[in-house]
């Protein structure tokens, strides 16, 4: 009986290790100014901006994505028990099927942002916050992963540099051109912090 039951056991572990073990892993990165459109064997697909960094790990019972930095637009294909999370610094974005942007810049302005396009996603920061979004919905977060109100999002505004495009909506003038550093160098340098702080959309 001893026997039988270490054998169950070891039969039990070796299955565990199995689904612990990934069926597909690999790293993508865009290089300043570069975007990648990238298809997952599991059928979503992504497309990364400008200077991003990011893994990829798909498991038999999971999916999961960590965003070191940068800004990645996900389409993520339905599959009954296989959550996929994306993970971000503090925050942990997680969804069964639909198109959603994740935002790292914290090492740029301190913020990481989480919007949706389709469907719905749940983003949990520290501290056990959690929020639900639906499509047209986005949430802030900064480094810490304190997490924002649930913002509504302007039509078009999710990942507008799919098409070549940044927007802006009342932001100082010297936080638009630092969007635009990301991108390439612009040659612009603003020496009057009066002239920073014009808002501008």
């Amino acid at each position: 009986p001893h026997t039988a039951a270490r054998a169950a056991s070891a039969e039990a572990g070796g299955y565990q290790w199995w689904q612990q073990q990934p069926t597909f892993s690999q790293a993508y990165a865009t290089a300043r100014g570069q975007r990648l459109a990238v298809a997952l064997p599991d059928g979503s697909s992504m497309q990364l901006d400008t200077a991003t960094q990011l893994h990829v790990t798909l498991y038999r019972q999971r999916r999961e994505v960590r965003l070191a930095h940068g800004e990645a637009l996900f389409q993520v294909q339905a599959k009954q028990g296989q959550p996929f999370n994306v993970l971000s610094g503090p925050l942990t974005v997680t969804v069964v099927g639909t198109q959603f942007s994740v935002r790292n810049t914290v090492a740029h302005d301190g913020q990481l942002r989480v919007a949706v396009q389709h469907g719905h996603v749940r983003v949990a920061g520290a501290r056990q916050e959690q929020v639900a979004l639906t499509a047209g919905q986005g949430v802030t977060a900064d480094a810490s992963g304190h997490l924002s109100d649930v913002a509504s999002l302007a039509p078009g505004s999710v990942a507008p540099w799919r098409d070549g495009r940044v927007t802006f909506d009342n932001v100082p003038l010297g936080a638009a051109l630092a969007e635009f550093e990301r991108y390439g160098d612009t040659g612009l340098a603003v020496r009057d912090a009066a002239v920073a702080r014009l808002r501008i959309g």
